[in-house]
């Protein structure tokens, strides 16, 4: 996959499935629908698509609509002998250049030239991820020396302004104003 490398944080690849799985296809592009989610994707939605979420509670408001992973984690568990590429953790959107993880809870990110989602929280890894790939958890959750829970499977956002998405766009990062908070599982 290639795009223009002149130090711009980019999306690298999109990704969508109509069907709950675990890996998403990539594609051309995606459309982001405000409040929704990605259009043709499994899920979008306004309250919970994730189904042991919709278990517990389907009136929850959906603050997953779209799976954010950046591709530096591929380089990482690829250091420790995993073979992982765009879609196949099941993110909607793969970028390069945003410390994802680093942002806090509100940030806004803007897609290309019309799409903007608020990044609301971090994914947490699950199981599932060894069944993809076994032993692949252990890579993406785990704990700092201070024994705190570290978790790299990327981030979950809302769609705050529509628009399509395309692999090689530019990625513009607006943090939120006042105080901070990091980010938490949602």
């Amino acid at each position: 996959m290639t795009y223009n490398r002149d130090d711009q944080p980019r999306v690298i690849a999109v990704s969508r499935d109509s069907v709950h799985r675990f890996s998403k296809p990539v594609v051309d592009e995606v459309t982001l629908v405000e409040g929704w989610g990605i259009e043709g994707d499994a899920h979008a939605g306004t309250t919970v698509q994730h189904r042991s979420r919709v278990a517990r509670d389907p009136s929850q408001p959906n603050l997953r609509q779209v799976h954010l992973l950046h591709a530096e984690v591929f380089d990482e568990v690829a250091e420790a002998g995993f073979r992982v590429e765009p879609g196949q953790m099941g993110e909607n959107v793969t970028t390069r250049g945003v410390d994802l993880l680093g942002l806090p809870t509100g940030t806004l990110l803007h897609l290309g030239d019309e799409a903007c989602v608020r990044v609301t929280g971090l994914r947490n890894p699950c199981q599932q991820i060894n069944g993809f790939e076994p032993g692949l958890l252990r890579e993406v959750l785990g704990r700092d020396e201070d024994g705190s829970v570290v978790r790299k499977g990327g981030v979950m956002s809302v769609v705050v302004t529509g628009g399509v998405v395309r692999t090689g766009d530019r990625i513009r990062v607006e943090l939120p104003a006042g105080e901070r908070q990091a980010l938490q599982p949602v």
